[in-house]
Parts: C-alpha cells; structure tokens; sequence
C-alpha cells in the first residue's frame, strides 16, 4: 500500500502523493478476491488495506478499526470506501460511515454480496438453514470454523452447534476442483448435505466499479 512520507498537502488538505488516489479499507477475509478484481480491471489507482478477518467473531471491533484506519489515511487519499457489509454490527458500521461520509457496500454480510444481494433475498426462504462457505473460509476452515467453535477438541458439539443447519452451501468465487472437494469434506465433517454455486464476485465487483468510475 501507498503511504505518505511527509504533510505536504494541497488546497484541500489531501496530499500530493493522494491526489486522485482510491483507499479500500476491507475485511482480511477479502483481500484476495479485492485484488483479483483490481487487477483484471487495471484500477491501479486503488489501493488496500485490511483489517484481521477475526474480527468477525467481535463485530464491535470491526467500527472502532474502520474509524480509526480512516482518520490515520484520511489525508492521504481523494476517496475512501469500506468493504464490508453489516458483518454482525446491527447496522452499526453503517451508522458510522455515515457519520464520516464514506460508503460501504450494502447487504447484511458478504455471503449475500458475493452471490449478488437481490438474488440472495429472493432465496432466503431455501436457505434459512444454510451454512456458508466462501473461497477464503474454506481454504480457513479449521482457523475459522472448526477450532474456534472447538469441535477440534470437542466433536460432539457438532449436533448441538450445527443441528439446525440442513446444508452446507459452498459460494465459490474462482473455478477450483481442488477447493470444491474441500468444500465437500467440510459439509461431510459437519454431517450436512453439500451444495455448489459459482457466484464469481457479485456485488463486490459492481460496487468496486462503481468506485473506481468516480
């Protein structure tokens, strides 16, 4: 990521080195899937910065680091935008953008964005018992999923943690054999039926270019 090196800045308080510059602030679990976008399109004038993808088991930390990760870059960047949808804050985070005049992406979290928001409503009734599953988490599955849940140490509160679940639903952001057949070992570990959708980038490609069009 670009960072500035000095205070000169312009009329408008943004810095030389900033001057038509983008900063996504996003979701570590993200990264990948924002790079890949901002590759294949040429939008060298975003650049990206993370926050840990753990905070999503502590939404509240989600806000307190974006407002803080916009105030340390603020100065260096002509536009700003968040990737992240709600992800657990109540609408929180939306909140708060809002109140430093930055957008994020809409819908509730990025297993809706990724499949594309209106088409994720218009399922929701099939998948109230659905487990998600995206590029990223399956490749994390043990560091996200089976160790903080501690089914590593204690497999039997999988019928209590997951009986509810009828299906594990895998949204796969690239074409990958070897990622859908983890996938699959994920759904037989946590004794749920298996179902693939290739989603692609969703939303968060038509948001991103929406961004870098400005």
């Amino acid at each position: 990521m670009t960072h500035v090196s000095d205070t000169q800045l312009t009329e408008d308080g943004l810095s030389d080195l900033g001057a038509g510059r983008t900063l996504l602030i996003a979701c570590g679990a993200l990264a990948r899937e924002i790079l890949a976008v901002r590759d294949i399109n040429g939008w060298d004038h975003m650049d990206l910065t993370c926050l840990p993808a753990k905070y999503h088991l502590y939404p509240d930390k989600i806000i307190l680091a974006v407002e803080e990760t916009v105030a340390r870059h603020r100065a260096e960047y002509q536009r700003i935008y968040v990737v992240y949808a709600d992800c657990g804050t109540g609408g929180l985070l939306q909140a708060s953008c809002e109140k430093l005049g930055i957008e994020l992406i809409p819908g509730p979290h990025c297993y809706s964005f990724f499949e594309g928001n209106a088409q994720f409503a218009a399922r929701e009734d099939d998948d109230l018992t659905a487990f998600f599953l995206t590029d990223f988490l399956v490749k994390q599955f043990d560091a996200f999923v089976w160790k903080p849940m501690g089914l590593d140490r204690h497999p039997q509160l999988r019928d209590m943690l997951f009986g509810n679940y009828t299906k594990l639903v895998y949204q796969a952001q690239t074409r990958d054999p070897a990622l859908e057949a983890k996938a699959q070992a994920c759904a037989e570990r946590l004794g749920l039926a298996y179902e693939y959708r290739f989603t692609g980038y969703g939303d968060l490609e038509t948001s991103m270019r929406r961004w870098a069009s400005r």
